[in-house]
């Protein structure tokens, strides 16, 4: 067995730790463990058991998960929004049951259309959507999802009214945007490199424009503050220890400034993010506050 690299934490892991996905092999929450996997490996000794469980969106998991060991041999892969809406929505477990320790990235939300859309800029769909309120159709990712809040968020600050059409995933989002169904997306940054040629994107919501897509302007440069998609992390039942939580927490920053995992999430257009437990707290109570917002707004929520 390898020894920890210098600096790590001895006591967590000292055996195998099984890391469930609730989100079948193949889709990004199952890629981005993937690529933590060899790297948790190297800097710890101890293998990273990924386990697909998919099942209502996540929600099968994450209401079992305070039935699972908090004694570290178990982790849960958490989805946000999904934790926050699924619960205000009625699935059966609330978010406190779930503790987060960790955020290592996002997938950032991307407009999309095709390669032939008539919109080759943002202002040109905004302009179309001023003329025929209520007219242009967004597929989107479900419902109560990041690319749902994005749509909301977006029509509140351009001013416009436009639909939203919610399929079973991103692939069949896309796919109903390259046979003509909509007239354009939310999806995310990722959706170019797996599309090639087929899609553009109008506009990205990061902080500053990305390798994977340098020809595309952040929705800040277009003159609309958006900055967030689908954020990924780490949580644990709610048996384990805030000790146990900070060790868990602090061997994935390592796991995510690791060059490795810096260059394999760039290249799947993931941005890294480093959210530690000592900071989880505020992090979901403002993304708790915008996402219900948002959700209230809209009539997905009383």
């Amino acid at each position: 067995m390898l020894a920890p690299a210098p600096g790590m934490a001895e006591s967590w892991p000292d055996k195998p730790v099984n890391y469930i996905i609730p989100f079948g092999d193949g889709g990004e929450s199952s890629i981005a463990a993937n690529i933590q996997k060899p790297v948790f490996k190297r800097l710890t000794g101890q293998d990273l058991v990924v386990l697909n469980k998919p099942g209502g969106g996540g929600a099968v998991v994450w209401s079992q998960m305070n039935k699972m060991p908090g004694d570290g041999s178990t982790i849960v892969g958490v989805n946000l929004p999904h934790i926050v809406l699924q619960p205000a929505r009625g699935a059966g477990y609330r978010t406190a049951d779930i503790a987060v320790v960790h955020i290592f990235h996002y997938t950032p939300n991307a407009l999309v259309v095709a390669e032939n859309s008539p919109y080759e800029t943002l202002a040109d769909l905004i302009a179309d959507a001023r003329l025929r309120p209520g007219a242009i159709r967004f597929s989107g990712s479900g419902k109560g999802t990041a690319n749902h809040l994005a749509q909301l968020q977006f029509d509140k600050l351009a001013g416009n009214e436009t639909q939203y059409r919610a399929y079973k995933g991103t692939a069949a989002s896309i796919a109903a945007l390259l046979a003509g169904t909509v007239d354009a997306a939310w999806g995310y940054l990722s959706v170019a490199p797996k599309h090639g040629g087929k899609v553009r994107l109008l506009g990205v919501a990061t902080k500053s424009r990305q390798t994977t897509a340098p020809d595309t302007p952040t929705f800040g440069e277009l003159g609309f503050e958006m900055i967030g998609g689908a954020y990924r992390g780490i949580a644990m039942p709610n048996s384990s220890t805030d000790a146990l939580r900070r060790e868990v927490s602090d061997i994935f920053a390592k796991v995510g400034g690791d060059a490795e995992n810096v260059a394999r999430n760039q290249v799947m257009g993931f941005v890294l993010i480093i959210v530690r437990y000592r900071d989880i707290a505020a992090f979901m109570a403002e993304r708790r506050a915008e996402y219900l917002r948002l959700a209230r707004g809209a009539g997905l929520i009383e």
